[in-house]
């Protein structure tokens, strides 16, 4: 055999051992990709409304007996400007501006404004990221008052393999806070934060689980309000662990059904089918807009006490010092925290669940008024906390016209 010949040989076989590497890994290297260019410009639209194109996902079904809320939407025009740190900005200008896929007004249980851009359609599922975050608060509370979990639970003592991990003697309640007081930096621009070094390796497989074990402890739990996304995700940990039931499932029954959902959504999984709690549910507008209702309703809604109000209560409204607005030696944000859920620096009668890239639900008691937003904001790295005090501003703005 030729020389020429051998090393013929020899690439055939190296192509060969490539592409059958390639096949292995073929969905591990798509979603690398799709991950590393999840938020680029000119994809950042079509990602968020077809995450389970990329991603593996576990479905929910819309609800048996939907609740369709009532409508009223001629009587409503958006105002055409809101005040925001002494600027003067044009509405319709800044919804186009962060590429707003859908907005819904609800004043006293009625929409009363609903629209959408970008190819998004009422019935069209999109990914919420961190307003999962309070719907598995949601999730909590259910099984705190049914006798199944404790705000005292030890994470521990629900989980054996995180003994000696960060989250060893973190309680549920300084879960719900985001006071666990492990390390973690959550900074979406950076590129080696730890956020986004958990989206890559979850990308190429790693398991949820496998990743929460890695973080460290950096203060003493209950002492500092750091948001830790991964908090999230040890709760649904532990709710699977004492429910026995996915989070798909039990959601589906607990929550989907019984707020009479109207259309079908999924989570995000990993590769154990464990669903990303801290940020992976993929719903309707009009679905997310009804956790809205249930707060405001006091956990009620249809007649069915989804949840207590003393859980709602709770949920919202800050409880110790370093949860409170404007607490900047004690916390890493302006604003206050409560059980998975924002509160404002002002005034007292309003809070909010947020997804990062401008997902909102705003509720605020004192109107009636429940407020949902969805978007695929392009500029959100640029200034994510500017962004968000500004959104703010807006519903605050809405909420005066009432």
């Amino acid at each position: 055999m030729t020389i020429v010949r051998k090393l013929g040989l020899g690439v055939f076989i190296l192509l060969g051992v490539i592409a059958i590497l390639l096949l292995i890994n073929h969905k591990k290297i798509i979603r690398l990709l799709a991950v590393n260019s999840l938020f680029d410009k000119e994809d950042i639209v079509d990602n968020f409304q077809h995450m389970d194109e990329i991603f593996d996902t576990s479905e929910m079904t819309a609800s048996p007996d939907p609740i369709v809320l009532p409508q009223a939407k001629d009587h409503y025009q958006l105002p055409e400007s809101f005040e925001s740190k002494g600027k003067t900005i044009e509405i319709e200008n800044y919804l186009e501006d962060t590429n707003t896929e859908g907005l819904m007004i609800i004043h006293k249980d009625t929409v009363i404004y609903e629209q959408y851009w970008l190819g998004l359609e009422a019935d069209d599922p999109h990914i919420s990221w961190s307003m999962s975050k309070s719907f598995t608060s949601l999730l909590v509370g259910q099984l705190i008052e049914e006798g199944e979990m404790s705000l005292n639970d030890e994470v521990q003592d629900i989980l054996p393999q995180f003994l000696d991990s960060g989250y060893d003697g973190v309680t549920v309640k300084q879960l719900l806070n985001m006071a666990s007081g492990v390390r973690f930096n959550e900074d979406y621009g950076d590129f080696d934060s730890d956020i986004n070094r958990f989206g890559r390796t979850f990308a190429l497989g790693k398991s949820l689980e496998e990743f929460a074990l890695t973080l460290t402890r950096e203060r003493e739990p209950g002492t500092y309000n750091q948001y830790v996304s991964i908090d999230t995700q040890v709760l649904g940990l532990m709710i699977r662990e004492i429910t026995g039931q996915s989070i798909t499932d039990l959601a589906q029954a607990q929550i989907w059904n019984r707020l009479g959902m109207q259309d079908d959504a999924y989570w995000i999984i990993d590769k154990t089918g464990m669903e990303v709690t801290l940020g992976g549910l993929n719903a309707s507008l009009r679905d997310y807009a009804k956790i809205g209702v249930l707060y405001l309703n006091d956990g009620n809604i249809g007649g069915d006490q989804v949840v207590s109000s003393d859980w709602v209560t709770a949920s919202v409204t800050p409880d110790a010092p370093h949860l409170l607005p404007n607490q900047t030696k004690t916390s890493s944000t302006l604003y206050g925290y409560g059980y998975q859920w924002w509160v404002p620096q002002y005034p007292d009668n309003d809070y909010f669940a947020t997804g990062v890239y401008d997902q909102f639900v705003y509720v605020n008691t004192e109107k009636d008024l429940v407020i949902a937003k969805l978007s695929a904001d392009h500029h959100y790295r640029q200034n994510r906390v500017e962004i968000k005090s500004t959104h703010i501003d807006l519903f605050q703005s809405i909420a005066k016209t009432f």
